[in-house]
């Protein structure tokens, strides 16, 4: 009998994460005559109380709940790292606790999976939580990053998406950076991929952890993690400024006037310029930061305790 791995990130949803487990472990139980399963928790250095509850469903049902318990936050890119190293199922499911990531749609990803995908990507087509302003802006995120990189992204695709276990182990294996982006090696590493929409509920409590500022962030770490386009803005302003200065030179010659004077116009080519310089040393600051820190080869996340595992159905 092949096994299912749901993997959980929990970062302080106290207030919706039993609604979650109530849902997820009716869907699951429907699939028990099929599939033996495991439903993963990694607590993410929760401070509201979830690591309390997320054992208490360890105590009721240690047979198929499992809970990694890191010694502090490392964040969900981190939380979802875990998950897949410590799975041990055939098929891996990564879902977030709060229910925006319906898990009545669980039984349809088995299905495509049963029928030959190898990963399947949950392409997000409305979020009724999510304001204008992060909308526009994940819709303005894959497009530049489909733009200025050799990879090409589902657009609207979420960190609600499946595996198999042929996959992860690829994963596991080659995919170790610190600075990450999982659903981003999940859509590059090939295989057999398939498609689900879903239309994003409400939260069921709470709120997102993540702000505009850490949206900013990460994708800013994204963006050069998968694309090395910034580093070449240096050649193309480089060019652009001597097409620039081509231009004055036959200005210059043609009119025999001398170069064109004026306080303004002086001012406003210097801080042009100076601004294209920084922006330019920003970029390769970036780049040496993301450098640092896979040299410096820090643990992507630090486990303090597991409990429960057992996978009989």
């Amino acid at each position: 009998m092949e096994k299912l791995s749901i993997i959980v990130s929990v970062y302080n949803e106290r207030d919706g994460i039993k609604a979650f487990f109530k849902s997820t472990k009716e869907v699951l139980e429907g699939l028990c005559d099929r599939f033996s399963y495991e439903l993963i928790f990694v607590n993410d250095g929760s401070t509201d109380g979830s690591g309390e509850i997320l054992k208490e469903f360890v105590t009721e049902d240690r047979e198929h709940v499992r809970l990694i318990e890191f010694s502090k936050n490392f964040g969900h890119e981190a939380a979802m790292t875990a998950g897949l190293d410590y799975a041990l199922g055939d098929i891996l499911i990564f879902l977030d606790a709060d229910l925006q990531h319906p898990p009545h749609l669980i039984p349809e990803i088995v299905r495509r999976m049963e029928a030959g995908a190898d990963i399947i990507n949950m392409v997000r087509t409305k979020n009724k939580t999510a304001g204008l302003i992060k909308n526009i802006t994940s819709g303005g995120f894959y497009a530049l990053i489909n733009k200025v990189s050799d990879i090409r992204l589902e657009p609207s695709a979420s960190d609600f998406f499946a595996i198999k276990k042929q996959v992860a182990d690829v994963l596991r294996k080659n995919y170790r950076e610190k600075v990450r982006f999982l659903r981003g090696y999940v859509q590059n590493v090939g295989f057999n991929k398939d498609t689900i929409s879903f239309e994003a509920p409400e939260r069921v409590a709470g709120k997102s952890h993540y702000s505009i500022k850490k949206l900013f962030r990460f994708s800013i770490d994204t963006i050069l993690c998968f694309s090395n386009m910034p580093l070449k803005l240096g050649i193309y302003a480089g060019l652009f400024s001597g097409f620039l200065g081509i231009l004055l030179i036959i200005y210059t010659l043609f009119t025999r006037q001398g170069a064109p004077s004026g306080y303004a116009t002086i001012i406003i080519v210097l801080c042009f310029m100076f601004a294209m310089l920084f922006v330019i040393l920003g970029i390769i600051g970036e780049y040496i930061a993301i450098l640092f820190a896979e040299l410096k080869d820090r643990p992507i996340y630090i486990v303090k305790d597991i409990m429960g595992g057992k996978d009989i159905c």
